[in-house]
């Protein structure tokens, strides 16, 4: 199972991004998707997660800016984050919690990352 992040960069505060995630592979279903980030010297943490249905919880510090959705035909997740803010800057990580085959638990499988910096 791969996982790999997109749409990333620098911007300033008050603009946009998108973030796009893609989970490829061999596998029998997708659970939960969600986004983290983790800013230097910090822990990381859940920023967004999105069931099959689409049912989403977010974070305290990003609600009503930040939007998750997905697309389970295609396995795929996205982030679109407005009114950016200095303290969004952060490397973002794309989760997806994949069931091998019927019969195997659910295991997270993480994305490499793409940093996000928000700064005039």
């Amino acid at each position: 199972v791969q996982v790999v992040e997109s749409g990333g960069g620098l911007v300033q505060p008050g603009g946009s991004l998108r973030l796009s995630c893609a989970a490829s592979g061999s596998f029998f279903s997708i659970n939960v998707m969600g986004w983290y980030r983790q800013a230097p010297g910090k822990q990381r943490e859940l920023v967004a997660e999105i069931t099959t249905v689409g049912s989403s919880n977010y974070a305290d510090s990003v609600k009503g800016r930040f939007t998750i959705s997905r697309d389970n035909a295609r396995n795929t997740v996205s982030l679109q984050m407005n009114s950016l803010k200095p303290s969004d800057t952060a490397v973002y990580y794309c989760n997806a919690n994949v069931k091998v085959t019927m019969f195997r638990n659910l295991t997270p499988y993480w994305g490499q990352g793409t940093q996000v910096t928000v700064s005039s």
